[in-house]
């Protein structure tokens, strides 16, 4: 266990397993609850998942980064440098509901491989460009 939460890539897994749970739960109700369209519900769990996925790494992965203040501003940088795993993510999904067959063209089955692709885009891009440590400001 110790070695698990020595990895920092290991720890990001571990949000991005949590909130792709989030991401699956938050699909299968605005698909079936909401009755959106495969393409319109991606977007609106993307958007819950991101939000889950922003805390948990804010407070498990990237806790001694995190900001001090300005959530806000925090929260909407990763959403920024997360949009090129979002974007790789929404393009397996949509490539599999799209043209592949049973079972990888429902959404529930795409949506993990998406997923997969995206993890590694985002951890790059959460580690270079919203957690990292601030340079001390000048007096």
């Amino acid at each position: 266990m110790r070695r698990f939460f020595n990895s920092r890539f290991m720890r990001f897994a571990f949000v991005g397993s949590a909130g792709f749970v989030v991401n699956w739960l938050v699909l299968a109700a605005v698909l079936h609850l909401v009755h959106l369209d495969k393409y319109s519900g991606w977007f609106v769990a993307f958007l819950v998942a991101v939000t889950f996925t922003w805390w948990g790494n804010r407070m498990l992965t990237f806790r001694e980064f995190a900001a001090r203040q300005g959530l806000f501003e925090e929260w909407a940088t990763f959403l920024i440098a997360n949009s090129v795993g979002a974007t790789a993510n929404f393009a397996v999904y949509w490539a599999l509901v799209t043209f592949a067959s049973r079972p990888f063209a429902n959404p529930l089955v795409a949506i993990a491989g998406g997923t997969l692709v995206g993890l590694f885009f985002n951890f790059a891009a959460s580690q270079r460009f919203v957690f990292r440590k601030r340079s001390a400001k000048p007096r």
